[in-house]
């Protein structure tokens, strides 16, 4: 008698193939489709300053998820600063976008996505100073006054190459420490966007009640604050870019910058305080500065 039976092996051929093509190929398929976005975590637990970016980022791609399919979003795993978050980037290693005001460095080394995500915004900043030092400010006219004092500035940041570019003294240090040491004087001020100084305050007043926000000066100089991809990765930067374009035509882009924004733009009072306008050397000559849809521009004295 035989000891195997023709349609039993048949059948169970048929069972094991069907097993292999049921687990194999729909994950290989999901594995092609999804499009997995791994961004910049907060420096700071619990630090606020880009949950409008982030939202931003994440509309961008549900609203191009029928040119380019579905999406995964989550935070990398690594709390740094955005000088090794840039260097991750450019290693293709833990995440594959970030923010950051843009340079002509940075668009040579990564693909920008050049629409400016709060609108320009970050390029008009208030001052953070002693309470001590509201009298001597009140005497800054120009560039030439402001010289005579010393800014803090977080370690990296591109607006370090700026303040020392106008002439200005630069004291880096972490961006937590910044607000007690000016507390204790080790820098004259700390110039904030618009965006930032208020919430920042708020959050800092308990431990450093004598930091008060200037009242008589504005700084303004072209900040704008993009998407980058890494260069192995045009895909991602046609995506975020059609997303962004999208969010521009029907609204949902101004409706995020005012969401965020709008109070803040109401506390400034810009046709009461003095402008000092600074150049910004670092800035790339495909800015789209002309093009109005993208830019906040108050009316300044």
């Amino acid at each position: 008698m035989s000891l195997f039976h023709p349609i039993k092996i048949l059948t169970g051929i048929c069972m094991l193939l069907s097993c292999m093509c049921v687990s194999a190929w729909p994950k290989s398929a999901e594995s092609a489709a999804v499009t997995r976005v791994v961004h910049p975590a907060d420096e700071e637990k619990g630090d606020p300053r880009f949950n409008d970016v982030k939202e931003i980022l994440r509309l961008a791609l549900e609203k191009t998820v029928a040119e380019f399919g579905p999406f995964e979003l989550r935070a990398s795993s690594q709390h740094t600063n955005g000088l090794r978050y840039l260097n991750n980037l450019a290693n293709d290693s833990d995440l594959n976008v970030v923010w950051s005001s843009t340079t002509e460095d940075k668009e040579r080394n990564y693909l920008p996505i050049r629409i400016p995500l709060r609108k320009g915004l970050l390029g008009y900043r208030l001052l953070l100073v002693h309470k001590d030092q509201q009298a001597l400010l009140k005497d800054v006219k120009n560039l030439a006054d402001l010289k005579k004092f010393s800014v803090g500035q977080g370690v990296g940041w591109d607006d370090v190459k700026l303040y020392e570019a106008n002439g200005i003294a630069v004291v880096e240090a972490k961006y937590s420490n910044l607000f007690r040491m000016l507390s204790y004087k080790r820098f004259d001020f700390f110039p904030r966007g618009i965006n930032e100084i208020f919430t920042e305050l708020n959050k800092e007043s308990a431990q450093n009640p004598d930091l008060v926000i200037d009242e008589n000066l504005l700084i303004h100089y072209p900040w704008p604050y993009y998407f980058f991809v890494s260069k192995s990765n045009p895909q991602l930067q046609k995506r975020l870019e059609l997303g962004l374009r999208k969010m521009i035509k029907d609204g949902s882009f101004d409706a995020i910058f005012w969401k965020y924004n709008g109070k803040a733009i109401e506390a400034v009072n810009f046709k009461k305080r003095r402008v000092i306008h600074m150049k910004n050397h670092l800035l790339p000559k495909e800015t789209p500065l002309n093009d109005a849809a993208l830019w906040f521009r108050p009316k300044l004295n």
